[in-house]
């Protein structure tokens, strides 16, 4: 078998077999196929693309390139959830403890953020102590007794993945659907869960812009896990604006904290109970929607989700007292109101405008080696069909530093248009696609 003639083939939009894709992904992952070759592939892909059956392989040979993470030990149905990335999304920090309050085990690898905000992981270094790195044997104890733990990923896992990302990011081959797919679940499928749930983000701050775009990539990736052996479901959530109001590492923990308090924003609470749902249902938890929202929201009630919160940050080492006290948080030392220039309604928001926003204030990475400043964000106080008059406030910028402040000002502004008709707000939930088919939200 030779790399050449994968590449050939697929030139000529024939069908790669299984074993084709497993020789080639094992091969650029030791070495013996150079990254020329691997380009070339990846071209042939974005221009005739691949079939489900191809895209499925590539998946799972991607996922067997490195560790696949044994959860046997670890009792009852696993869960896990992934987002596809947008502007203040921390649902995992909201649905996590209510789950696991629930007693499921929530066994979560997660990455840092690259890009205009911080990763989950990035968000819970807020705690004083909290560490991302415990032993496997840790992370498992931790899911047996506390039912959640979450982890930095390891350097071994879906090494494949990492080397063909690094490639396509540098030769035009991202927008690809199978690519895209394959990469998110490869990680997923090697993090071990039994349960994987989907936020597939879509509008003006999501990879995918429009809904049937979104729609596509949670069709595929379902597809993909239920092929794999997985209970997959994928919920498509709106990201034309920011979720919940606060933008930046911190500022999202604190949030996360007013959530589980009973005292968050509509939209972040709607999208991770939704999520969350769905969670309970693969784990045999809720026979439906209805039921699995029930026992959800008592775990706010009861204040159980809050303070299986705090137990998970000091099973990892953290101080679980900022649980209860979010002023011990970090604090940024400038705060500076954004004024609305006119009179009207917001009738659009430019959701990536606001990330860039937290990124010039120093709350994402440009680079990975990037250093996040993890109290800097935004806290917004208009949204998307609400009515301003000139000089209203639009937002408070939280900042360390002034210069970047200013300029963090200007392009804040860019990410507002005001008019004068109130505009159509989008759901907060869009549809939810299994193995059966689409539901509509």
């Amino acid at each position: 078998m030779k790399m050449y003639d994968l590449i050939n083939k697929k030139k000529k939009k024939e069908t790669l077999t299984k074993e084709e894709i497993e020789f080639m992904v094992q091969g650029f992952t030791n070495g013996t196929i150079p990254d020329y070759q691997m380009s070339a592939f990846l071209m042939a892909v974005c221009l005739n693309g691949m079939n489900q059956e191809e895209t499925a392989a590539l998946t799972v040979a991607m996922a067997n390139s490195g560790d696949i993470l044994d959860l046997s030990q670890i009792h009852g149905v696993k869960v896990d959830k992934h987002s596809t990335g947008g502007v203040g999304d921390k649902t995992s920090l909201v649905l996590s403890p209510m789950i696991a309050a629930l007693g499921v085990p929530v066994a979560k690898m997660s990455g840092r953020g690259l890009g205009h905000t911080g990763g989950t992981i990035d968000k819970l270094e807020s705690f004083p102590g909290f560490s991302t790195t415990i032993s496997t044997e840790q992370f498992i104890q931790n899911v047996n007794k506390v039912k959640m733990a979450i982890v930095g990923q390891t350097a071994n896992l879906a090494p494949a993945d990492k080397k063909i990302y690094a490639l396509r990011d540098v030769t035009a081959t991202v927008d690809n659907l199978s690519l895209i797919a394959s990469s998110i679940m490869s990680k997923k499928i090697a993090s071990g869960s039994d349960v994987i749930v989907l936020d597939v983000k879509t509008g003006s701050g999501a990879f995918m812009k429009s809904y049937e775009d979104s729609l596509a990539l949670a069709k595929e990736m379902v597809q993909i896990g239920t092929i794999a052996g997985r209970q997959t479901f994928a919920v498509i959530t709106d990201m034309n604006q920011p979720l919940g109001k606060n933008v930046g590492n911190t500022l999202e923990v604190i949030e996360a904290i007013e959530t589980l308090k009973g005292n968050g924003p509509e939209d972040l609470l709607k999208v991770s109970i939704t999520l969350a749902s769905y969670m309970l249902i693969g784990a045999g938890i809720a026979k439906d929607v209805e039921e699995a929202t029930e026992k959800l929201y008592q775990t706010i009630e009861n204040r159980s989700a809050l303070d299986k919160f705090a137990e998970f940050i000091s099973a990892q080492g953290g101080d679980s007292k900022a649980v209860y006290d979010t002023g011990i948080l970090p604090k940024a030392s400038i705060e500076e109101e954004v004024g609305a220039p006119v009179s009207g309604f917001i009738t659009n928001i430019h959701t990536d405008e606001v990330g860039m926003t937290s990124l010039i204030l120093g709350g994402g990475r440009e680079t990975k080696d990037s250093i996040i400043d993890l109290s800097v964000g935004i806290r917004l106080h208009k949204k998307l069909g609400d009515y301003v008059n000139q000089g209203d406030s639009l937002a408070t910028l939280y900042a360390n530093d002034s210069s970047k402040l200013q300029e963090a000002k200007q392009r804040f502004l860019q990410a507002y248009v005001i008019g004068s008709e109130k505009p159509v707000t989008p759901p907060y939930v869009y549809a939810v696609v299994t193995k059966d088919g689409v539901l509509q939200v």
